[in-house]
């Protein structure tokens, strides 16, 4: 009895619900309804924030803090920011683009903390001392690597009008080669962690023209290795291949038949990522129906 005080018991009950969370995870890559996934997702991250509150070392709330809110961006706010670009509601397309600014900036800085201090202190230093670190790094943090990559490029594809966060692009491409380089050695064991550096490279090389540094040629390859890793079944790879790579390089029927293939692909042909196909089917409509103003 002496000895119930000096427990924590509020963290130790969280430290037993975190290892629940992380096996009740499918349930929401698997959900079919968009809609119900957009509404659900942020009362949940803001209750797993609140777990990893009450205990800030638990590294299994720290992994599904830093994909859930990369993977919230991506699919939600991203969609938002989207619907008001395709509409010309510039106010709005502003406010997505700062939500979808803080929102990754949360999803880097769970991996930052992850990854350690002196990722901390180095990631927006000198890019010598970054480059080492990022060699240094090993296996063991590959995936923390790969969301801070993607969150930083996120970041970037929100603010390609701002100078110096543009010039992080060579950041992201210096981490997510070093991704490729330990999956060359050793592949993740998830197909959708295997193909999601290859979509930051195809979102990286499209992120501007091709008169201003673009490489669909390069994207194009990464998000086909992207669609190659996961058996053709990550529709998310091919819509935005089609859409990204068609637009950049006014390929009209490289757009129409990727998007077309997605539509015609149902979204359950890859059950433990049927939200993300969801996503897929989503985009895939809306970018059709500007198939006209995009390519006149």
């Amino acid at each position: 009895m002496l000895t119930v005080p000096a427990c924590d018991l509020g963290r130790v009950t969280v430290d037993t619900t975190a290892k629940v969370l992380v096996r009740a995870q499918p349930a929401l890559q698997q959900e079919s309804d968009y809609q119900l996934a957009h509404d659900a997702i942020p009362g949940t991250l803001k209750t797993i924030e609140g777990f990893w509150v009450v205990s800030p070392d638990n590294k299994d709330l720290l992994r599904l803090l830093t994909e859930g809110y990369c993977q919230y961006g991506t699919a939600f706010i991203e969609d938002d920011w989207e619907v008001a670009k395709f509409a010309n509601k510039f106010e709005e397309v502003q406010y997505h683009n700062a939500r979808a600014t803080h929102i990754f900036t949360r999803c880097l800085n769970y991996a930052l903390k992850q990854l350690g201090e002196t990722w901390q202190t180095t990631l927006f230093g000198p890019p010598e001392q970054l480059a080492k670190l990022v060699k240094e790094t090993g296996g063991d943090q590959r995936d923390q690597m790969m969301w801070a990559a993607l969150a930083l490029g996120s970041i970037v594809n929100h603010n390609l009008k701002d100078p110096e966060l543009l010039a992080y692009a060579s950041t992201v491409e210096t981490i997510l080669t070093r991704v490729l380089e330990l999956d060359a050695a050793s592949l993740p064991s998830r197909k959708d962690y295997a193909a999601l550096p290859h979509i930051g490279f195809g979102m990286l090389y499209t992120a501007v023209s091709v008169q201003f540094g673009g490489k669909p040629d390069k994207a194009k390859e990464h998000f086909e290795t992207a669609l190659r890793l996961t058996d053709g079944k990550l529709l998310l790879a091919r819509a935005l291949m089609g859409y990204r790579v068609g637009v950049i390089t006014n390929d009209r029927k490289l757009f129409h038949d990727q998007l077309k293939q997605v539509l015609e692909t149902a979204p359950s042909v890859w059950p433990e990522q049927r939200l993300a196909n969801e996503v897929a089917h989503r985009r895939a409509r809306r970018y059709l129906s500007h198939e006209k103003n995009l390519f006149p």
